[in-house]
């Protein structure tokens, strides 16, 4: 589609002629309004004259674009936002042009009074209107006298340099409000320069030619920002760059220029170079250097190596981070609290079912289990990260990548619940960072939920930490095959209007221009929203809306969604786990991948179900395996150092499926098919199963009669006693 700018207002200055005055064509073009400004100068900077400015405007006006005049000087910023404000109601769009061909006659304060100073007096004439829309693109001309120097020019190259400096501070103070400040630095034929330049070299470098970049960089789908380019008919963006350098000074001792001189060709070799971005990049390997020469004291060394070793090449630092504790929250609710959660996720009275989420009066009245996630979320929501040591990061950049959900109960309707929140694990994907937070949530001394937020840092990898973590919840793919049911189910226009309400105040899902910020044309619906609607899907189809049935969910966000559109579940149930991805119906674009629901067995594992033969029994003991492998497991994966599974048969056929994990992280209990390798696999029925944990069947006899079968390592089950202590012959 082509770039379109109605509705925008744009100020050139300088726009008399030349670059500006091709730019200011073009923009009209393309629906922007207009204001031209021109002082009307002569090419050595004197005399005042409205006749530039004045033909433009009309050359717009003839076209049927919108312009307006301006003779100001830049030096009258204010006049000359005032004058866009009069005439079209606000200010998007700000190009500084102006230059001058020979400068030897003109004192360095006109110099720097015209380009420097001038550009900053505009620029914060319409900074705070920019700030309120929440919209801006500035364009700062430089020049490449300025970036390299030009012999003669020692006033206007260091004016001209400054701009550079100030575009790209202006870019970092304007990023969160959506204004964005690049600079050009561009070789066009001109009035100026057509003194200068041979007649066919000014034919060739038309201003047209450097139009469509500048129009690219003020367009509202354009996220560059803090960029310099080069403008010929070829398009150029230019970075600084730094040699690999080298260390030539040691603890304690003073540096010689002999060394200096004898490393000259290593500090100067731009082999691997590096290109530090910003004044952050530029610090972390100095600052790693320092802390290598303070802790080792070693000369001639790399600095990159130093910089890795010392863990701060982003800012991050792992051996800091993990295992801090955040600040402990507290969440008090009632039940108008979840009633307006499962509003939130797409409940309705349509639908008779859902009146038990909605209603405090039914008599089945009860809390969504994904409201777990809510209570947690001020972990995340509250800043809690930025105080975490280890952790410098830029919290823009900050992304849901993953969530786990598990319950240990169902959730009350009403209460206060304190959620204790650590750093599990800090993982280095090259591209960004991974955060695993730890949530556990209790409603006074008891555990009420777990939950795991995967958060990704964009630009916060490299600084040479692991990729992977045992103690991440990993997502799992679905089955190859046709899904087992499907349910469509339609977001409304204020879906995450509504699902924000219950706590996740995010911008991005209410405020459009926020919105387009993140470069999104509208605000998005809330991941975890989505993560609602998935999971109560499965729990209407596979557990009857039974919220004591629900144990864990786990998701892995792809993309967004736009409120208004359809999600379509697709569910495969295998055993108690049922896998399912979720996708945008209009688009079919995945928006939840990897993610699977846990159910309980129809009669759950309390004393009171098995007490009635309604379950398997064998569920109230490897509960027990469970809490003690919360309480000691890493003391258990010292001593055990192996992975076991159970296949419990009922009546001749399997019935559940156990894996014992302890070799890896601090132990873990899984329920359901196990995607990881497996030591030893155990196959029994229930009931023997209980008789051998009661002590009232031998495990040699039962194994030796055939009731107890083993694959894998069958030595290995001696090592069973360490994980029930109380029931040692099993």
């Amino acid at each position: 589609m082509s770039l379109s700018f109605e509705g925008r207002v744009v100020l050139v200055t300088g726009a008399g002629g030349g670059l500006g005055r091709e730019y200011a064509l073009a923009f009209a073009e393309r629906g922007a309004s207009v204001i031209v400004n021109d002082l009307g100068a002569d090419t050595k900077g004197g005399g005042k004259s409205s006749a530039a400015a004045d033909k433009v405007v009309e050359e717009i006006r003839a076209k049927g674009g919108k312009a307006v005049a301006n003779y100001d000087s830049v030096e009258d910023g204010e006049k000359l936002i005032q004058t866009a404000l009069d005439a079209f109601g606000r200010i998007g769009v700000i190009l500084r042009d102006r230059s001058f061909a020979r400068t030897s006659d003109l004192d360095w304060d006109l110099i720097q009074r015209v380009h420097l100073r001038g550009s900053f007096l505009v620029t914060r004439a319409a900074w705070n209107h920019m700030k309120n829309q929440k919209f801006g693109r500035i364009i700062m001309t430089a020049s490449a006298a300025g970036i390299y120097g030009n012999f003669g020019q020692a006033n206007y190259s260091a004016a001209k340099l400054g701009l550079l400096g100030l575009a790209n501070t202006l870019a970092i103070e304007g990023r969160k409000y959506n204004i964005h400040c690049n600079t050009i630095a561009p070789v066009a034929g001109s009035r100026l320069t057509e003194t200068v330049m041979p007649p066919d070299l000014v034919a060739s470098l038309k201003p047209e030619y450097v139009a469509p970049l500048v129009l690219w960089l003020c367009h509202e789908q354009c996220q560059e920002n803090g960029g310099l380019f080069e403008v010929l008919r070829q398009k150029h963006i230019l970075r600084w760059e730094r040699t690999q350098g080298y260390i030539v000074r040691q603890k304690n001792q003073s540096m010689k220029p002999e060394a200096i001189r004898d490393h000259w060709e290593k500090i100067c070799d731009f082999t691997d170079a590096t290109k530090p971005a910003n004044v952050q990049e530029s610090l972390q390997s100095m600052v790693s250097v320092l802390s290598q020469v303070e802790s080792q004291g070693d000369v001639g060394v790399n600095p990159a190596a130093a910089a890795a070793s010392a863990g701060l090449g982003s800012g991050i630092d792992p051996t800091k981070a993990v295992g801090q504790k955040l600040p402990p929250t507290t969440f008090s609710f009632n039940h108008t609290q979840c009633i307006l959660y499962a509003l939130g996720v797409g409940m309705s009275t349509k639908d008779p079912d859902h009146l038990r989420f909605l209603y405090e009066g039914h008599p089945d009245f009860g809390c969504l289990p994904t409201f777990g996630v809510i209570p947690s979320q001020a972990a995340m929501m509250g800043g809690g990260l930025s105080s975490v040591p280890g952790l410098n990061i830029d919290f823009t950049q900050v992304l849901h990548g993953e969530q786990y959900l598990e319950l240990y109960k169902p959730l009350p309707t009403s209460g206060k619940l304190t959620s204790e929140a650590t750093i599990a694990d800090v993982l280095d994907k090259g591209s960004g960072a991974v955060i695993l937070l730890d949530v556990n949530t209790y409603s006074g001394n008891e555990l009420v939920c777990y939950n795991q937020f995967s958060v990704f840092v964009v630009g916060a990898g490299g600084f040479g930490g692991k990729r992977s973590s045992e103690k991440a919840k990993p997502p799992v793919p679905p089955p190859k095959r046709s899904p087992d049911a499907v349910v469509i189910d339609s977001t409304t226009r204020d879906q995450a209007a509504l699902y924000r309400l219950s706590g996740d105040w995010n911008p991005l899902h209410i405020d459009p221009s926020f919105a387009a910020m993140g470069g999104f044309k509208a605000p998005i619906l809330h991941g975890l929203c989505s993560f609602g609607f998935a999971a109560r899907h499965v729990l209407k189809q596979f557990a009857d809306n039974d919220p004591s049935r629900f144990k864990a969910i786990k998701v892995r966000f792809v993309k967004p969604v736009m409120p208004g559109q359809s999600l379509q579940t697709e569910m495969w149930k295998e055993g108690n786990r049922v896998h399912i991805q979720c996708k945008v119906k209009e688009t079919d674009a995945v928006v939840l991948a990897g993610a699977y629901v846990d159910l309980h067995g129809t009669s759950g594992a309390s004393p009171e179900n098995l007490s009635q033969g309604g379950g398997l029994q064998s569920e109230l003991v490897f509960a027990e395996i469970g809490r003690r492998i919360k309480d000691a497991g890493s003391e258990l994966v010292k001593k055990v150092n192996a992975v076991f599974g159970w296949e419990i048969t009922k009546d001749g056929k399997k019935a559940a499926q156990w894996t014992i994990d302890l070799k890896s992280g601090s132990g873990s209990l899984h329920k359901g098919p196990y995607s990881g390798k497996v030591d030893v696999t155990m196959t029994v029925s229930d009931e023997d199963f209980m008789e051998v944990v009661q002590g009232k069947l031998n495990p040699q006899k039962a194994f030796f009669s055939g009731k107890l079968k083993v694959r894998g390592n069958i030595m290995l089950s001696q090592k069973l006693e360490v994980i029930l202590k109380d029931y040692a012959k099993l």
